[in-house]
């Protein structure tokens, strides 16, 4: 318990999450957990407005806010290539946690998942998993392409069609300082209200928030990757496309209208450096004109 701070205990008990996330990170298991369905409009599921349907299949679904789109079930082919290629060893051939030589409960069962959660985890680089025995999956560079990334995601998909599709964000339109609002309350408090990230417990951390794009952020969100809660229901379509945007502008790309930023240290750590460099500067500008006076 050493890892945690008071603001990530504040957080646990002021903001209320009904629904446990599922623990996807290298090593953890999925055991006896339920796959997310919700009946709660703008929740990430085609409850939303706008839905699109091809043969009687949802194909997207949204608003204004965000579009959510299933991947093309032509890709599927392709993806089952490459889930067999690069995702079997851990996930097994059905996808369902169950490897060829048996052991269950090592890693999660995929199927049901939805689109959105394989998408984040491969193109965040966390999967394929460099190491499968690690505490929690590191972001790292994809191993695999967008492309590829959607074609397994598709194939999961085929095994057991589920939500949240892979969303696409109108950050445009959203609104920055509601952004700036819900990422105190319900982000602020793990990832650090400079979006630095944070350790957790047990050698678990809150992953910076650096250099993410915003399909990530919003599937981030809506899916609750390993420690991180799932906000479905609890958070509109329109509150995700605000903190969206706070995060890639904002967080992301930081104005600091006071001067330097200091890759965001805070104020103490600002103030303790610019006290060391004034009274380092005043005490050789009377040094020298000590010595010039002599």
């Amino acid at each position: 318990m050493s890892h945690f701070s008071t603001r990530v205990r504040v957080a646990t008990a002021s903001v209320v999450i009904a629904l446990v996330p599922l623990a996807l990170a290298g090593g953890a298991s999925a055991a006896g957990k339920t796959v997310y369905q919700t009946t709660r409009a703008n929740a990430g599921t085609p409850n939303s407005d706008n839905v699109v349907k091809k043969d009687g299949v949802v194909v997207s679904y949204g608003n204004n806010a965000i579009t959510y789109n299933v991947p093309s079930s032509s890709l599927a082919t392709l993806g089952k290539a490459l889930f067999m290629q690069n995702c079997a060893s851990c996930h097994g051939t059905e996808a369902n946690g169950v490897p060829a030589n048996g052991t269950t409960g090592a890693f999660p069962n995929l199927v049901g998942l939805g689109p959105a959660t394989i998408d984040f985890w491969i193109e965040s680089g966390r999967m394929p998993a460099a190491d499968p025995r690690s505490v929690q999956a590191p972001r790292r560079v994809p191993r695999l392409t967008h492309d590829q990334a959607l074609a397994i995601a598709a194939w999961v998909n085929s095994l057991s069609p589920s939500y949240p599709a892979i969303p696409t964000v109108n950050v445009k339109d959203a609104n920055v300082a509601n952004g700036a609002a819900l990422f105190a309350l319900n982000c602020a408090a793990c990832h650090t209200i400079e979006g630095d990230g944070d350790a957790l417990a047990m050698g678990t951390f809150a992953p910076s928030l650096r250099n993410i794009p915003a399909t990530q952020v919003a599937e981030a969100i809506r899916t609750g990757p390993a420690n991180m809660p799932r906000f479905t229901g609890n958070l509109s379509d329109y509150q995700v496309a605000d903190i969206v945007k706070y995060v890639t502008t904002y967080i992301q790309h930081p104005q600091n209208p006071g001067g330097f930023g200091l890759g965001g240290l805070g104020p103490v750590a600002e103030g303790f450096v610019g006290l060391l460099l004034g009274v380092g500067l005043l005490a050789l500008l009377g040094y020298w004109v000590g010595e010039r006076s002599e």
